[in-house]
């Protein structure tokens, strides 16, 4: 499982803003994968002012990482090629990696935008 950056941020929240088949299958799941293209955009979300975090960008990351068990998935050179490969139905950049990232991973993602299942990948909200 995957959660895109605003299932992150929810989570972080508390979960509220998650259906409760997600926080089920959050809850059930081996492994929950966050992207560090969420890092990277929640970092760039801050410097922005869209967003504010009681602590540096970083350390809410880790902290959260860390509190919930979460695994990073990195960006590698594979999911990066695949990011570009796809079919140009989403335009957002961050988005289109965590869709390759599903897709080569065989991952079901936690997300509220209902473009991610024109790519034929599991999604949960």
């Amino acid at each position: 499982m995957l959660l895109d950056t605003c299932a992150l941020l929810w989570l972080a929240g508390g979960g509220k803003q998650l259906s409760k088949q997600a926080r089920d299958r959050i809850e059930g799941a081996a492994v929950v994968f966050v992207s560090a293209i969420s890092a990277f955009e929640i970092s760039v979300k801050c410097r922005s002012g869209k967003l504010k975090l009681p602590v540096p960008p970083r350390e809410w990351f880790q902290g959260i990482v860390d509190h919930h068990g979460l695994a990073v998935e990195p960006l590698d050179w594979d999911i990066c090629m695949a990011a570009v490969d796809l079919p140009p139905i989403h335009r957002d950049p961050c988005d289109r990696f965590l869709i390759a990232t599903a897709r080569l991973r065989d991952l079901a993602v936690v997300t509220a935008d209902p473009v991610f299942r024109a790519y034929g990948i599991d999604v949960v909200f």
